[in-house]
């Protein structure tokens, strides 16, 4: 007998400086058996990192010719395609060929070697944005993961700062590539 996933309610608010996207965001988040935690709040930064009007979650571990997060315009052509974690560049590849903007919030433990293999392949793609975050971060966000998610991020110069309660984590947002 399969797991059931994990549901996690997320509200966000949001101020994006760097941007001027100032937002409430609110979602229902479901953390399917086999994802990790690191993933999981890896999937709700980029949420929040990429928002823009009509993003939305997908199938994501559960459809694998998805991302985790899309825009779909209205004639149901992918707008704009993010992932999570540390794909394979042909995945990238492919999603620059089927999406006017691609995004990719890269993290993990092999981060590293994964921009010392994968990088140099995806270099040329015009409509590739990555951006990469620390390790200990996301780590020190997981730890205080709960069911009820609420969260304020500010934006501001390339750093991100995250409020749980009355504790403020801080990570530098780095565009790679």
């Amino acid at each position: 007998m399969a797991l059931p996933a994990t549901i996690y309610k997320a509200t966000i608010n949001l101020s994006d400086i760097d941007r001027g996207v100032y937002e409430i965001l609110t979602a229902t988040v479901a953390q399917h058996p086999s994802e990790t935690g690191e993933r999981l709040v890896a999937r709700l930064l980029a949420y929040a990192l990429f928002y823009e009007e009509g993003l939305s979650f997908t199938k994501g571990l559960c459809a694998a010719d998805e991302p985790e997060l899309w825009v779909k315009g209205g004639d149901g052509r992918v707008q704009l395609w993010v992932e999570v974690g540390l794909p394979d560049s042909e995945r990238i590849i492919k999603a620059s060929r089927h999406s006017e903007q691609v995004r990719l919030l890269a993290c993990g433990r092999a981060l590293p070697n994964w921009e010392q293999q994968h990088l140099p392949k995806l270099a040329d793609l015009a409509n590739l944005t990555i951006i990469t975050i620390d390790q200990p971060f996301l780590s020190a966000v997981v730890q205080r993961l709960e069911r009820s998610v609420a969260w304020s991020i500010t934006i501001t110069e390339g750093a991100c700062y995250l409020n749980i309660g009355s504790e403020t984590l801080e990570t530098v947002l780095q565009v790679v590539g």
